[in-house]
């Protein structure tokens, strides 16, 4: 299947999740007591928090470089490019598609970004993306989208000439917010692997994700979201 896509520039997620929420679910294979419950309280209803955020609040919501410390650098964004992909392996790519399939940013039009480096001790990235929503809507799309990525434990994505070959694991998320979703995605290609992790947290009408290197998205997790919710 070949499907035309956005790819964003959010270090190496953005070229390797872009096939993520496109993978064809196992509907028949339980999914681990320990990631179900991670989920939190379950969908939202009609009514909780419903009043979405504007983008600029959102933006005045992300992490900066003195809430990260010594050694982050914010990276400045990059043009939207469009690429062919093939992805082998998960047929139910088209469903969802666009922008979202490229990992670069979700179908909410309320939203905010931001990506940093972090050179101190080694060339890792971090970044974080806020959206607003229902809080239903939030929900239900977020929901999706890691049932998705999650549902295809292995598959091959083709960028150009690039063949990059991916698994999923979904685990654990921390007790934070009323849903949370957290996978380790990784990818080789050309000899080489690395690991990316994903963390979404939905708090009331906002959601967060922080996503790319493990020990930082850890280390950053709990301050991205006071900071995302101090406001409430």
């Amino acid at each position: 299947m070949r499907v035309r896509v956005a790819t964003t520039a959010v270090g190496l997620t953005a070229i390797t999740v872009l096939a993520l929420p496109a993978c064809s679910p196992d509907t028949t294979k339980a999914k681990p007591a320990s990631a179900a419950s991670a989920r939190g309280k379950g969908p939202a209803t009609a009514g909780q928090n419903d009043r979405p955020l504007s983008s600029a609040a959102l933006e005045a919501r992300l992490l900066n470089e003195g809430d990260l410390g010594t050694g982050y650098t914010r990276k400045p964004e990059r043009p939207t490019r469009q690429d062919d992909v093939t992805v082998l392996g998960c047929p139910a790519l088209s469903d969802l598609g666009g922008d979202t399939a490229t990992g670069g940013s979700l179908d909410f039009p309320r939203k905010a970004k931001v990506a940093f480096t972090y050179t101190s001790r080694s060339n890792s990235e971090v970044s974080e993306e806020l959206y607003s929503g229902t809080a239903a809507k939030l929900s239900e799309g977020t929901g999706r989208i890691f049932d998705a990525m999650t549902g295809c434990p292995q598959y091959q994505v083709l960028v150009g000439g690039t063949a990059i070959d991916m698994t999923t694991q979904e685990v654990a998320a921390p007790q934070l917010g009323d849903e949370r979703w957290s996978q380790l995605l990784t990818f080789s290609t050309g000899g080489r692997e690395n690991v990316v992790k994903q963390t979404a947290i939905r708090d009331g009408n906002v959601l967060l994700i922080v996503s790319g290197s493990p020990a930082l998205v850890d280390l950053h997790l709990d301050r991205a979201h006071a900071k995302a919710t101090a406001a409430r």
